[in-house]
Order: C-alpha cells, then sequence, then structure tokens
C-alpha cells in the first residue's frame, strides 16, 4: 500500500536551523528505517488538491514539533488523532479521510470523522531502548517565545540518560554551546567525528613519547566531541548508517590501544604483583573485549541491556571501567605525577569491572531462566513514582536549563 505524508500549518520557526518541514522530512526518512515495509517509501504531498485517491496518509500540524518516537507512535495507532491540548497535530488515516482531518485541524471546532479515536504522548511508549532513558515523547506547540526551551527539549531528548558520570554530569552543557556552534557554521557530524579520529591519533603519539598530560587534553577533547558529533546528528536529524558506524568503529576500538600504549611508554616500569607490563596489557585487552561481548549477549536476554536492566547497573555505568572512567584515573596519576599507578589501577579496575559484568550476566541468564525474558526497570509504569523513584530522577532522562 502507498504510503503518504502531509504537513500543514507550517511554522516558520526554525529549531536547530531546520523549519518543520526539513525536520519532518528527515524524520520520516529516519523511521521508516526502523518500520521499514512501505515507510520506507514514503511520497510527500505538498498540496491538499495533489492528495491521491488511495492509500494511506500521515498528517502533521507543521505549528508542532516531534520526535522520531512520537512520530512511531502515530505511525502504530492508525485512525487515530494524536492531541496535544485538544489541538490534532498529527493522524496516519485513509487518504479519502485526510481533507476531512486537515479541515479538523486548521479549524478544531470541526469534528474529526466518525470511527477516529484520540491519543495523547502519554498512551506512546515513553521507554527509549536506543538512548537508555524513559521519557513521554516530545510533542509541543511551536513559538518564537519557545524556541530556546524547544531546542532545549531536542538536545536533551538526544541525550542517554544512562552513561558515565562525566557524560552524564559534565558535558551535556558545554556540549549543548558546541552543538549551537556546529550547527550554524554548518558543520556535519561526520566532520566533528573526523576531528576526533584524529584527536585519537594524537593521543596515541603523545602517550608512547611519554607526554602523558598533552596525550590526556588531547584525549578529554576527544571525548568531548564524541558526545558532541552525536547531539549534533540527533538535534539536526543528519545521522546516516556510515556515520554511525563510523563513530562507533572508532569508540569501540581507540580506548584499550592508549591504556596499551600508556603501559608501554612507561620508563623503568617493570610490572606489580608478579605481572609483566606485558601481562598487564594482555589483561587489559582481554578484560576490554570480554566487557564489550558481555554487553553483546545480554541483549540476548530479552529487551533491555545489562545497563538498564535494574536501578544498580545504571548506576555501576557511571563508573564502570569504560573510557571515561579510565581517563578519570589517568589524569589523576598525572597530576600525582605518577603515570605508573594510574596504568595498574586502570588495569585492575577495568578486569574488576568485567568480572562484576560476566557475574550480572550469569545471574540475569538464571533470572531469563525461571521468569522469562528480562525488560528493563525504565519500562515499568510507576518508574516515575514507584520504588525506584530517585534513580529515575537521575537515570530517567539527561535534562540541560535554559542558558
Amino acid at each position: 500500500m502507498a504510503i503518504y505524508a502531509f504537513v500543514s500549518e507550517k511554522s516558520k520557526v526554525r529549531l536547530w536551523g531546520l523549519d518543520a518541514k526539513q525536520r519532518l522530512r528527515r524524520q520520516l526518512y529516519e523511521v521508516g528505517k526502523i518500520v521499514k515495509g512501505d515507510f520506507s517509501q514514503i511520497s510527500w504531498v505538498d498540496r491538499v488538491d495533489d492528495l491521491p485517491d488511495t492509500g494511506r496518509i500521515l498528517l502533521f500540524n507543521g505549528g508542532f514539533v516531534f520526535e522520531n518516537r512520537t512520530i512511531e507512535g502515530v505511525i502504530a495507532n492508525p485512525d487515530c488523532a494524536l492531541q496535544y491540548e485538544n489541538e490534532t497535530a498529527a493522524a496516519f488515516v485513509d487518504v479519502k479521510l485526510a481533507t476531512h482531518v486537515i479541515d479538523h485541524m486548521q479549524d478544531q471546532d470541526r469534528a474529526l470523522p466518525d470511527g477516529m479515536s484520540v491519543i495523547r504522548p502519554r498512551d506512546l511508549k515513553a521507554f527509549d531502548t536506543n538512548l537508555r532513558r524513559s521519557t513521554r515523547p516530545l510533542l509541543e506547540r511551536i513559538s518564537t517565545d519557545s524556541k530556546g526551551e524547544l531546542e532545549n527539549k531536542l538536545y536533551g531528548n538526544a541525550y542517554r540518560g544512562i552513561t558515565d558520570l562525566v557524560t552524564k554530569f559534565v558535558w551535556p552543557r558545554p556540549a549543548k554551546k558546541a552543538v549551537h556552534v556546529c550547527a550554524s557554521m554548518g558543520f556535519t557530524p561526520n566532520m566533528v567525528t573526523t576531528i576526533g579520529l584524529l584527536l585519537v591519533i594524537a593521543a596515541c603519539f603523545l602517550f608512547f613519547h611519554g607526554y602523558y598530560a598533552w596525550g590526556l587534553l588531547a584525549g578529554w577533547i576527544m571525548t568531548f566531541l564524541d558526545t558532541v558529533d552525536g547531539k549534533l546528528a540527533r538535534v539536526t536529524i543528519n545521522s546516516s548508517q556510515f556515520g554511525h558506524l563510523y563513530d562507533h568503529l572508532i569508540d569501540l576500538i581507540h580506548p584499550p590501544f592508549w591504556y596499551v600504549i600508556w603501559g608501554g611508554s612507561l620508563v623503568g616500569f617493570s610490572g606489580v604483583m608478579g605481572l609483566s607490563v606485558d601481562q598487564m596489557n594482555w589483561a587489559i585487552i582481554f578484560a576490554y573485549i570480554s566487557g564489550r561481548v558481555v554487553e553483546v549477549l545480554f541483549q540476548l536476554l530479552g529487551s533491555c541491556g545489562i545497563f538498564t536492566w535494574r536501578p544498580v547497573d545504571a548506576w555501576f555505568r557511571l563508573i564502570t571501567a569504560r573510557r571515561n572512567p579510565c581517563m578519570i584515573i589517568l589524569t589523576i596519576s598525572v597530576f600525582a605525577g605518577r603515570p605508573d599507578w594510574g596504568f595498574v589501577a586502570v588495569v585492575f579496575w577495568t578486569v574488576l569491572t568485567t568480572l562484576i559484568l560476566n557475574l550480572r550476566l550469569l545471574y540475569a541468564a538464571i533470572i531469563r531462566i525461571k521468569q522469562g525474558p528480562l525488560s528493563s526497570w525504565l519500562s515499568a509504569e510507576d518508574v516515575a513514582t514507584g520504588p525506584n523513584a530517585r534513580s529515575y530522577a537521575v537515570f530517567g532522562a539527561t535534562t540541560v536549563s535554559n542558558d
């Protein structure tokens, strides 16, 4: 069946450099890759007079801002009007009803066609598996006065709720400013990722030659840009399969190289607790890979990842031995004048946290056998007010106040 899209009442306000129709076009392209089927080939209708005779059509009121999950919710609820404070913002209907629904969008006093029901954002799925957060899908009226607030919400909605402590608590505000600069200058996410790759290489060179402080500076800037490129891609809806793979391969591969090069550069350091530098390097490589494998295997146990299963896992993700927590350890060691201590600490912290992850996987597998597929605590209906309300306040989403 042919699928069409039409935007009524376009707002002149541009959010993150995009007008309503540009944003919706990019969003539908991304949603089409998720929903697939006929939605991967959506045809746009620019005028009411050009409406087709058959098929189904997605109707949007361009005076509202949506996020991808909101659009997915509209698609999942055909013949329903998605409303915000009694205004219809979107609907997915047969094209024979399109004119009637468009008239209703433009004049709310007109009744909806018979048989159509009403849904609201609170009726849509709140848990976002990809971004590890639980928030109501975005649907807001666009106005000149609300431009800053809406851009802030779009940025916050582009942020993972569960991540490491630096990305969660330190980077949000400065990264938002950097995303604004990049968007205004026309920088693409892949450009930012490429700068990050050059900094990865620079850090490797500096660590190898023992310039630890300068290498850490390059590394910290890279980790900051690693936050910026993803947020830039999401707020400007400018992601691609290549960009996603490009960014994630760099993120996946470079951390153990930094640690191994750091350990190999230590002058006069022969090891600790009977372990040579080479043995410690192999330990950190094995533990790093093992931790990543555990994350993949956990996905087979249900509809959540290892860090979104229980609140304790979300808290553990803040400090588990991934790049940024290890960078904190290395930075402290350089300030203390003992980069060798930093290397030893990273090795043992990586091994310890990977052991904990393996134990969590084993425990989860037992629960899976006894109780069935696992689900995230963030998907519970009472997550905001129930026994995990405190954890939800921290991990439900990442928010940044308006400047």
